[in-house]
């Protein structure tokens, strides 16, 4: 299939999906087109406000659209914990965990627990929501945790085991690609774990996407984003090859989908760098943001393969 659409989603009704940052961009349109197929979604959002104005901007181009609110503060491993214990007294199953939620290039911020904006934010704080929300989602089959990463997983990108918060010195650039390499090592180490169960683990990227990530561009940056926006794509557009992860039935556990053309175009399986696959790498990262959120997988053995 090499134009997979929205129009290719399969029926959802009777499934709940949880989107992380699902007010604005690629998780505001991952959540649209998921309610269109007749999921109930959980808009999780840091600013309940905001959540409000894109439960109204989905319900007017879905009018039956089956929302539901939940406060979730990625950069607080105490939001986290509380959104995932509220989540589950209200859920006896979830299907879908969408790990789309994000920020890229901030000047160098910390968050509540102290750790660099963009690992906390990223991957931390995904990785412990996960962890929380595990049990709700193993029971079920065909049940997925999708995580979004970036194409600047390849960009200087390195875990840096020995500075993983960037005290001693701060590149944006490096930091951001830090924590995107951090979602696919976690991701394929997940789904090593998963090995057996009803529950998968995939990837996406959206390419080179139009969206309000681009806020914390550097000022020379920000002045070469109208001649790079013919590279672009919608949020739409970007949203694609997270819902393809999240919804194709013949999408496999450890599979990384992104657009045809790397930074536009339709969603397909595509590769991610060697450094990616690097089982020691995976299993080193898994064991740090353990011990770095306080979270664990009980119900899962640790990898071997």
């Amino acid at each position: 299939m090499t134009k997979w659409t929205t129009a290719d989603i399969p029926g959802q009704s009777g499934r709940t999906a949880v989107v992380t940052g699902a007010n604005t961009g690629l998780g505001l349109e991952t959540a649209k087109a998921l309610a269109a197929k007749g999921a109930h979604v959980v808009l999780a959002v840091r600013n309940i406000d905001k959540g409000e104005a894109a439960a109204e901007w989905i319900s007017r181009s879905v009018p039956d659209a089956d929302l539901e609110l939940q406060r979730l503060d990625l950069g607080s491993l105490a939001s986290v914990r509380e959104s995932a214990e509220e989540i589950k007294a209200k859920h006896d199953r979830i299907d879908l965990l969408i790990n789309n939620a994000g920020v890229m290039y901030p000047p160098r911020e910390t968050t509540v627990d102290g750790f660099e904006l963009q690992f906390g934010t990223n991957h931390l704080g995904h990785f412990a929501l996960t962890g929380l929300l595990l049990e709700r989602l193993l029971p079920v089959p065909g049940s997925r945790v999708v995580t979004v990463s970036s194409i600047g997983h390849r960009i200087n990108a390195a875990i840096h085991f020995d500075d993983l918060q960037w005290e001693r010195s701060y590149s944006r650039v490096g930091a951001y690609g830090q924590s995107k390499l951090a979602n696919l090592l976690f991701t394929y180490e997940l789904q090593r774990r998963l090995i057996g169960q009803n529950t998968t683990a995939l990837a996406a990227h959206p390419g080179g996407s139009d969206t309000e990530l681009m806020r914390h561009l550097p000022g020379v940056l920000q002045r070469t984003v109208p001649l790079l926006r013919p590279l672009f794509q919608d949020a739409a557009a970007g949203a694609l090859p997270t819902l393809r992860a999240a919804t194709d039935p013949g999408a496999l556990g450890g599979q990384y989908f992104g657009p045809n053309l790397t930074t536009r175009g339709y969603p397909k399986v595509v590769p991610s760098s060697d450094q990616s696959h690097d089982l020691e790498l995976q299993r080193r990262l898994w064991a740090v943001s353990e011990e770095l959120t306080g979270v664990t997988f009980p119900a899962l053995q640790p990898s071997r393969a």
